[in-house]
This record gives C-alpha cells, sequence and structure tokens, in this order.
C-alpha cells in the first residue's frame, strides 16, 4: 500500500503541498497482486496523526510505501521523510 505523506512544517511545505489537500485511493496490480495506492495526505502534523489514525487501509496494510516526489531534489525529500519520522509517525505508534 502506498501513501504520499505531507507534514506542513514550514513555509516551504505549505507552498509546496498547501494547497493539495483533498485526493482518493487508487487500485491497482503490482508483481500479481492489488495494491492501493494514490491517496496523498498535507496537512499539519497533529491533523495528519489525526486523518491517518481514521485510514482504514493504512491501518491493516502489512507494509506502508510512503512515496515523495522527485522533482524537489534529494535535500527537501529528506526533510520531509525527516518531519514524517519526527512529527507524525510517533503519534501513530509507527517504527
Amino acid at each position: 500500500m502506498s501513501r504520499s505523506i505531507f507534514p506542513l512544517v514550514d513555509d516551504r511545505d505549505r507552498a509546496f503541498f498547501g494547497h493539495d489537500r483533498a485526493s482518493s485511493d487508487q487500485v491497482g496490480f503490482i508483481d500479481g497482486g492489488t495494491a492501493c495506492f494514490g491517496k496523498s495526505y498535507a496537512a499539519e502534523p497533529d491533523q495528519l496523526v489525526e486523518e491517518l489514525a481514521k485510514d482504514e487501509a493504512t491501518a491493516v496494510a502489512d507494509t506502508l510505501l510512503i512515496t515523495v516526489p522527485n522533482r524537489f531534489g534529494v535535500e527537501y525529500n529528506a526533510h520531509v521523510i525527516e518531519s514524517l519520522l519526527t512529527h507524525v509517525a510517533p503519534g501513530l505508534g509507527w517504527r
């Protein structure tokens, strides 16, 4: 299962993703199995924790692939991943 998750923790995050808050799941096939992908989340960290806690697909998935766009470069992508690990994952019990 795949999700794009963007914690909005600074002005750069808000400029890139603050406007893109409506998204929905899509179903596809990867390696002969069914995969759920496509839903994106962009919000302040506390709101992300609340929204992701209600995401039934995320709750039952045994693997969660976090996707980040490559167009912003390695430094920014590292920032997104660090923000997710620091500000969102602990609130969901993710390790």
